[in-house]
């Protein structure tokens, strides 16, 4: 069994209102899904709107990342988003890939 492999994007956001994220994570959740690549876990947004998190989950994060990639980088307030692409579950050792969205 291969094991759980993960994107966990952080952003800042601090916009008035919520449609431009929700917007995204439609747009991420779509595409994730139609690609047949892994699964769009949900998000956390900050109660005062200042920053958030996306969740997605698959057995090749690489893969994953690339199809998603295009839509990150074309959303304004993901500009300067830290992206972690972490390849295994959950636990010490694991090795993870750490950049920040241009």
């Amino acid at each position: 069994m291969a094991a759980e492999q993960a994107i966990i994007i952080r952003f800042d956001y601090g916009l008035d209102g919520l449609t431009p994220f929700y917007d995204l994570s439609k747009k991420l959740a779509s595409t994730i899904k139609k690609s047949g690549l892994g699964e769009y876990d949900g998000h956390e947004m900050a109660i005062d709107k200042s920053d958030g998190f996306f969740f997605i989950y698959g057995p090749n994060v690489r893969e994953l990342y690339e199809i998603i990639r295009h839509t990150i980088e074309s959303t304004s307030f993901m500009k300067d988003a830290k992206v972690k692409l972490r390849f295994g579950p959950p636990e010490d050792g694991v090795e993870e890939i750490n950049f920040i969205v241009s």
